[in-house]
């Protein structure tokens, strides 16, 4: 992939839609989340026409706050999967990324204060608008050993919500796949902060 990666979701949909452009501006995935789904069940696609399916992302659970999130191809081969660390994610967003029943890699956010002070901020009458100018979230994805080997950060943007995606260190082509679409399933969790 041609890196920076940009995320954008679609900001006047009733479900969920994030659209994954490379750095030649091609896009490279497009995700539209179904609504009232009680097990939520995920589809990455190569095209907007939705006709060209890569990847599934499906939990293991029904609605649940931890639940796990395994990823597979178009062919049905297994490739990892992520799960969110349960009440430590209620102050500092946590997510450990899996090779079977392995973690090997997780997400972590920045700074937690910085989706306090967006919360707060956005219930002023008026300045609430430029909530997203000012308070902008970054996850770091890092191995067990603490090595941050990519980057997701939220750009600063009036009406839309985009996020550049960066590496930081070498990744294999599996552990790369496991981490884009382990940064799309978090960013579809968390979309209600920054």
């Amino acid at each position: 992939m041609q890196y920076p990666l940009e995320l954008t979701f679609k900001l006047w949909a009733f479900a969920p839609q994030i659209s994954v452009a490379d750095s030649q501006n091609n896009l490279v995935f497009y995700v539209k989340q179904k609504l009232f789904k009680l097990k939520e069940a995920i589809t990455v696609f190569a095209d907007a026409e939705r006709t060209r399916p890569l990847y599934y992302v499906k939990a293991d659970r029904i609605i649940d706050f931890s639940a796990r999130y395994d990823f597979t191809d178009s062919n049905g081969a297994y490739i990892g999967a992520v799960k969110r660390r349960g009440l430590k994610s209620l102050w500092k967003a946590r997510y450990d990324i899996f090779d079977g029943d392995a973690t090997h890699l997780n997400i972590q956010e920045q700074n937690p204060w910085v989706k306090v002070a967006d919360a707060l901020l956005a219930e002023i009458p008026i300045l609430g608008l430029f909530t997203g100018y000012v308070f902008n979230p970054v996850y770091l994805v890092s191995r067990a050993d603490g090595t941050v080997v990519m980057r997701l950060e939220k750009i600063p943007t009036f009406l839309s919500r985009k996020f550049i995606i960066k590496p930081v260190d070498q990744l294999s082509d599996r552990e790369e796949e496991q981490v884009i679409l382990s940064l799309l399933m978090m960013l579809l969790l968390e979309r209600n902060r920054g």
